[in-house]
């Protein structure tokens, strides 16, 4: 199949139609205006003023290619080779998970509720490194760190605060294996988005990430749900400034759990916070 004609309505109904099978209507639109955003800088203000916009042969191309792409599963993240994450460009490939709606609420707590000067923080299990350089750029003064276990991962980290232009600290590390050495003595914030999804959830999960997004970033066995959150909760006892905040983002499933966790281990003031979709995807818990 072809797409039919040069215009917007045709490049949406090419894509819908091949597409069908993976992708609500609505994501299918989402999709394509992220490309064409991408490929032609055409924003979504640009494309409702210009409905009639044409495309020439090479562009639609474009389109084409990346179609085949997005019908092999791959996400169009991906594809592009970025993302966009709290009004910032990332780089990301197939070793950083790609960054969600929901994360960027949990950046947008913790600025909000911080207005520390100088304050110190860290990230563990970074990833991308959305999230340490999300908050770098928006904490002033801030002393950030960052850390992954995945050395593939934290070279696409170092590019993107290359890109940010911004200054982040990167430590390769296993939290379930810390060594005390490697880190500063203490911080005001510690967050972290680790694994959380159970082997029993998988059948749950869009192929397209199953297939493409690191598994050492999202899932840990049934019997072993909670493992980074206990490790993470140990470490925070130990690094967190006797004023400081740990952060977490949750599998709904455990908000209680992880809630009675952290009470039992000292921790104060532990919330659980709900998500734009009425689901529990956030915690904070003070040290004292």
């Amino acid at each position: 199949m072809k797409i039919t004609s040069n215009t917007l309505p045709a490049i949406f109904e090419y894509a819908s139609m091949q597409l069908h099978h993976l992708y609500p209507e609505i994501e299918i639109k989402s999709i394509i205006k992220i490309a064409l955003k991408h490929f032609f800088n055409f924003d979504s203000k640009y494309l409702a003023l210009h409905p009639d916009v044409r495309f020439s042969e090479s562009e639609l191309l474009k389109i084409v290619f990346m179609t085949k792409d997005l019908k092999k599963g791959v996400p169009i993240q991906y594809i592009l080779g970025e993302t966009e994450f709290f009004g910032l460009t990332f780089k990301v490939d197939e070793n950083v998970l790609i960054p969600r709606q929901e994360t960027e609420e949990l950046v947008d707590w913790i600025i909000k509720e911080n207005k520390i000067n100088k304050a110190k923080i860290l990230d563990i299990g970074c990833g991308s490194a959305c999230i340490p350089i999300a908050l770098k750029k928006n904490i002033e003064n801030a002393s950030v760190y960052a850390s992954d276990i995945s050395h593939k991962a934290l070279e696409i980290a170092k590019e993107n605060a290359n890109l940010n232009e911004v200054e982040i600290d990167f430590i390769q590390d296993n939290i379930l294996e810390f060594r005390d050495d490697k880190y500063l003595p203490f911080y005001d914030i510690i967050v972290s988005n680790p694994p959380y999804i159970t082997d029993a959830e998988k059948e749950s999960i869009h192929i397209n990430v199953i297939n493409n997004e690191p598994h050492l970033a999202l899932f840990v066995h049934d019997n072993e749900a909670l493992v980074f959150y206990y490790s993470i909760a140990e470490f925070a006892k130990q690094k967190l400034l006797p004023t400081g905040i740990l952060y977490f983002e949750i599998n709904e499933k455990y908000g209680l759990e992880i809630k009675s966790m952290l009470e039992e281990n000292g921790f104060k003031d532990v919330l659980i916070k709900k998500d734009l979709n009425g689901k529990a995807r956030m915690i904070r818990a003070k040290k004292s």
